[in-house]
């Protein structure tokens, strides 16, 4: 018998070899028709830490907690969308015979598989009959089937199939690791996990299709990738497209060409932004804006080149880690002298710490750079701003104590919640993001250290009583670290934030201080970037608020506009009154209709119109309207006053 822990701390006791499907129907027959998979974990492991996920049919043979996972749970949307990307392949093969798959993973919304259609040319005018094939087949009730097999049978089976993409998969795993799943005439190399049966699959759509490198190399095969979603039910498909369609006009791509805010050019290069004026007025609104907030609390700003040479790299490990898929070295005429685009800020702020003695009263010692790093991305992955090549991270590096480091962990933690409740980021949850066990050859440094790092990231989590969930595998290579994950206003998750403890480069860049006992002592080091990067974080932001920033944060936050030609001179006059009085004001005094250049404006999303004419200029006043909204005339210093105003209220919340 096995004891089985449940989330509300009560314990049944089951025979070994139960199923997460058999403990749903000892509870309930109508819970075992809603569960889709069941988590499973060591009894005692913290709350935080996700489990297992399994198969609802797979046998439990030891004692564990267990959660139920039903359609709400983001693991069981996961098991749900996996499952549909092999009935989406079943129905390919149905269709198209003789066609080769690569992977099929679910993602964030939905799921996606690549395949190798041969010869034949591809469109989306397929998918509604995929679709269509697809709902065939799920009301098939077909199971899906787990079965362990070895590396020779799995090999000859793909070999006779002409499959060379899963082969070369196989070829890749160890003997005794190897499953398949089965549902209906289709068989995959697969671990898992999957749903019971594809009964509960209910909605398909198919959402769109692009090209894949396999394995994102360039320089090999290039596939078709299908993107789907499924539901369980239509009314939560039907939802979906509305939020599709929401996020389509909300596309910072779309919103950046209306607001004139940046544009790339495939002569300057792909991935790489070009900022407007307007994108650059917002960039640095936002740089002075966390600039003012770092200053407070002890910040030294610091500047480092765009470029370093190789060796910095490699003391760093990022060259050993990253060297073959970032940008390749600079050679110089001199022989043998290499350099390579900064793909990291942290290394030359190690040098920075290093290039004068430290004494214990000197830390913490905290350096930020608004620095542009430069990363290689595979053409196929890049995507407006949120996937780019080059980017500025609002980068800190943190050398303290370890007497310190808990306090200024949290201290980091309190600024990134700062940013975020100015910008209304107001739901979010923290990832404490820790080492693979199973695969060490991924990190460096010493086990002691990063227990420790690991421990330290929890403690000041639970702390600062943060929502966070525990992943491992997630960490870099140098050390875990603390992720925040928001959600924007139509509910999408995107990852901004982060800190990270390091104990490895102070010992890879040999970083010292004398301690109040007179002897060297190695420093803890805390990277974090509150936005991520500037680029992202601009993305998101644009579709999280749909271009209609806060006040303060608006490039243009008030445009002025003169019925006629004739009171150009007065429209001049309060522009140069307000931007004397730091605020952003422009004029449009273009020969066009007063109903065209307003319908212009608020297409750029100026919050703030100011509309002068024969009255005003006979008052000394303005007529003003706020996101479309009449907020009668003013004086202009009543003006002036009423936007001070307006942005130190959206500042102090």
């Amino acid at each position: 018998m096995i004891n089985i822990k449940f989330p509300d701390g009560s314990v049944r006791t089951y025979e070994s070899g139960v199923t997460g499907y058999d403990i749903a129907m000892s509870i309930s027959p109508r819970l075992a028709q809603d569960v889709l998979a069941v988590s499973v974990r060591k009894i005692g492991e913290d709350s935080a830490t996700k489990g297992t996920t399994i198969d609802l049919m797979r046998p439990i043979t030891e004692d564990c907690e267990i959660r139920l996972l039903k359609w709400e749970d983001d693991e069981a949307k996961r098991v749900f969308w996996h499952s549909s990307s092999h009935l989406m392949a079943e129905a390919l093969e149905a269709l198209y015979p003789g066609v080769k798959f690569g992977i099929g993973p679910a993602v964030e919304n939905g799921f996606y598989y690549d395949v190798d259609f041969g010869g034949m040319t591809f469109t989306d005018a397929e998918l509604p009959k995929i679709e269509k094939k697809m709902i065939e087949l799920a009301r098939e009730k077909q199971d899906f089937v787990r079965m362990d097999v070895s590396k020779a049978d799995a090999m000859a089976y793909f070999t006779e199939k002409g499959d060379q993409y899963k082969q070369e998969l196989i070829s890749e795993l160890e003997d005794g690791t190897i499953t398949y799943y089965t549902n209906g005439a289709f068989t995959d190399l697969c671990k898992g996990p999957h749903l019971r049966n594809t009964e509960v699959i209910k909605a398909v759509k198919l959402t769109s299709i692009a090209g894949a490198y396999w394995r994102g190399d360039e320089k090999r095969q290039q596939l078709t990738r299908i993107y789907g979603i499924t539901f369980p039910k239509k009314s939560l498909l039907d939802e979906y497209l509305v939020v599709l369609e929401e996020a389509k006009k909300r596309d910072h791509r779309k919103l950046g060409k209306e607001m004139e805010l940046f544009t790339f050019s495939s002569r300057v290069g792909a991935g790489l932004p070009l900022w407007l004026p307007r994108g650059a007025a917002l960039r640095n609104t936002l740089e002075n804006f966390l600039r003012r907030k770092q200053a407070e609390q002890g910040y030294l700003q610091v500047v480092t080149p765009h470029i370093g040479a190789k060796d910095l790299y490699v003391t760093s490990g990022h060259y050993a880690k990253y060297g073959k898929d970032s940008f390749q070295p600079i050679h110089t005429p001199q022989e043998g002298e290499e350099f390579m685009l900064k793909p990291m800020n942290c290394p030359h702020h190690c040098e920075i710490y290093r290039s004068a003695p430290r004494s214990y009263r000197d830390l913490p010692l905290r350096f930020a750079e608004f620095g542009t790093v430069y990363r290689y991305e595979q053409s196929g992955e890049l995507h407006g701003l949120t996937r780019v090549r080059g980017f500025t991270q609002d980068d800190a590096h943190l050398f303290c104590r370890q007497d310190q480091l808990q306090e200024e962990f949290e201290k980091v933690i309190d600024l990134i919640l700062y940013v975020f409740k100015t910008l209304h980021f107001d739901k979010f949850t923290a990832q404490v993001s820790l080492r693979d066990p199973n695969n060490p050859t991924k990190y460096i440094g010493s086990d002691e250290n990063w227990d420790k790092a690991e421990r330290g990231i929890i403690e000041a989590a639970k702390k600062k009583g943060l929502p966070y969930v525990v992943e491992t595998g997630e960490a870099a290579f140098y050390g875990p670290k603390l992720d925040f994950m928001v959600k924007d206003a139509i509910g999408r998750s995107w990852q901004l934030g982060t800190i990270q403890v390091d104990y490895n480069l102070p010992e890879r860049f040999q970083l010292e201080y004398i301690g109040a006992d007179g002897e060297k002592h190695r420093p803890v080091m805390i990277h974090r970037a509150p936005f991520g990067s500037l680029e992202r974080f601009v993305a998101v932001l644009l579709e999280h608020t749909a271009g209609h920033l806060p006040l303060w944060l608006t490039p243009d936050q008030i445009k002025v506009l003169p019925v006629s030609e004739k009171y150009s001179e007065y429209a001049k006059k309060v522009v140069n009154l307000l931007n004397n009085s730091e605020l952003r004001a422009s004029i449009d005094d273009r020969n066009e209709t007063l109903g065209k250049r307003i319908r212009e404006t608020s297409l750029k999303r100026v919050p703030v119109l100011v509309i002068v004419g024969e009255k005003e200029v006979a008052d000394n006043t303005v007529s003003v309207r706020r996101e479309g909204v009449d907020q009668g005339s003013m004086t202009v210093d009543g003006f002036i006053k009423y936007i001070q105003d307006a942005v130190k209220e959206e500042l102090s919340q």
